[in-house]
């Protein structure tokens, strides 16, 4: 806000307004006549008249505009930090087994983002002490959605200000018939004793908590044409929302889709019963001229059963479901995130080492067509991710300590990041041939051999960095 007539930019939301980086904290409420100042209608006034600024930025507002612009009414301090709620701390979510859940705090768990149900300031305005509670019974996946608060805005004492919508922004997300009535809820909650997951038993493998306990787990195949399972899908995929940014719904009328679901076994008086843990999305596309391409889509291991190796075995699950079906070219990825990457580089590396191809013996010798093709027929893997995993599997039996070895690998990995960079003058050499001298010129856009040095060196050293990461989970598995 250099100029005293900068343009300012209200985007009303609760209290959050934009006039530039001077006002960006929470520490006081202010009551702004922007009428006088920016014409702003008498009847939408009262709904932009609520800034938030601190102290120090108030001082700076009054320096740079004056103090005639402003009638302010001050509302202490604390009236706003009262009002204002952070939505990811507000909702918490449960897989309750058992009517004791309800009151363990251990069974509680939070989510990772909320922007895309309560917008992208994730705040919620007009409550105190508010906790909203979205539930779910660990099997049927039966919602009870509600929220408490110990204080709540009142229109009649903040000019007609009112409190945000709670409930209706996941209300619109959720499938209809969620449960608000804890006692119901309970009710409920007996149905999961009866319950038997839907589709086909592909993978049961056991996994260990971080304090050694064993655990047992089973995954199972779906499709849209399974009986029964496209209303149980609609509840559990609404979890995306609050773990993957981004997220969208995938269209389950389409039969390419297929699911992978996977339930924690466990026995409760001599009787089997299960809980929902996370699934995964795979579209199975077309492939020329009669084959199949499948494209992992959404994978998601809830935070109670996170660092436990779901994960890969959920992936491995896939991959096993695949590598014997002679219509499979290979197993893709879509758009995948840090996380993902990470986890799909180290099953991959850890499933190539098994394949004679990929011996420290070879690997050494340097990449090659054999790898590929070995790595396509038995586990399904692309040309670009097979070379991927070679530079890291390249990487695992170079000892960084000798110079020679460790510069013949850097060497060889920023050769093939220095591809795109050769193509490059091989396009600006054909546009040369065909272009006159001014419009070659106005035409270049050649990066100079310092810039690509320096990009070359910073792409070279985050992958070494991911290659490391995923070397270090390797080691340990």
């Amino acid at each position: 806000m250099g100029d005293h007539h900068s343009p300012v930019c209200v985007s009303y939301r609760r209290v959050s307004f934009t006039l530039g980086e001077e006002f960006t904290s929470l520490p006081f409420l202010f009551n702004w006549n922007l009428r006088e100042r920016f014409g702003v209608a008498p009847r939408d006034w009262r709904r932009l008249s609520w800034l938030v600024c601190s102290s120090r930025q108030w001082n700076r507002c009054l320096d740079i505009w004056g103090g005639d612009v402003f009638r302010m009414s001050v509302i202490a301090k604390n009236s706003l930090q009262y009002y204002v709620v952070d939505s990811n701390e507000a909702l918490e979510f449960k897989l309750v087994r058992k009517p004791e859940d309800l009151e363990d705090e251990d069974t509680t768990f939070k989510p990772d983002m909320s922007h895309q149900v309560f917008g992208d300031s994730e705040q919620i305005f007009g409550y105190s002490g508010l906790h909203i509670k979205l539930y779910y019974s660990a099997a049927r996946l039966t919602t009870y959605l509600t929220h408490t608060y110990t204080d709540k805005v009142h229109p009649e004492k903040y000019e007609g200000i009112k409190p945000d919508e709670v409930i209706k922004p996941i209300a619109e997300k959720i499938p209809p018939g969620y449960i608000t009535n804890l006692d119901d809820f309970l009710t409920a909650l007996q149905k999961d004793v009866s319950f038997v997951p839907f589709g086909d038993l592909e993978r049961r493998f056991t996994a260990r908590t971080e304090e050694g306990k064993e655990r047992t787990f089973e995954v199972y195949r779906c499709s849209a044409s399974t009986p029964g399972f496209l209303p149980y899908h609609e509840n559990f995929q609404t979890f995306i929302l609050w773990y993957i940014d981004a997220a969208s719904y995938i269209d389950v009328d389409d039969d390419k889709w297929r699911f992978f679901v996977t339930y924690e076994k466990y026995e409760v008086d001599g009787r089997q019963q299960y809980a929902f843990t996370g699934y995964t999305t795979v579209y199975e596309y077309y492939a020329y001229p009669a084959n199949v391409r499948p494209r992992i889509s959404q994978m998601l291991v809830l935070p109670p059963f996170q660092r436990m190796g779901l994960g890969a075995e959920m992936l491995n699950t896939i991959y096993s479901n695949y590598q014997s079906d002679s219509r499979v070219l290979d197993i893709t990825v879509e758009d995948p995130s840090e996380n993902f990457a990470r986890l799909r580089d180290f099953v991959d590396a850890k499933n190539c080492l098994t394949l004679d191809s990929f011996s420290k013996t070879k690997l050494a010798e340097g990449f090659c067509e054999a790898m590929v093709a070995e790595a396509r027929k038995k586990l399904k893997l692309n040309k670009r991710q097979v070379r991927k995993i070679y530079e890291i599997l390249r990487l695992h039996f170079t000892n960084r300590a000798d110079k020679k070895a460790y510069r013949q690998y850097r060497l060889e990995v920023k050769n093939r990041l220095n591809v795109q960079y050769k193509k490059e003058d091989r396009d600006m050499e054909k546009l040369k041939k065909i272009l006159k001298p001014e419009e070659f010129a106005a035409t270049m856009s050649i990066t100079s051999r310092e810039q690509r040095l320096e990009s070359l060196e910073r792409q070279y050293s985050e992958l070494e960095e991911h290659y490391l990461k995923v070397l270090e989970r390797l080691a340990l598995s």
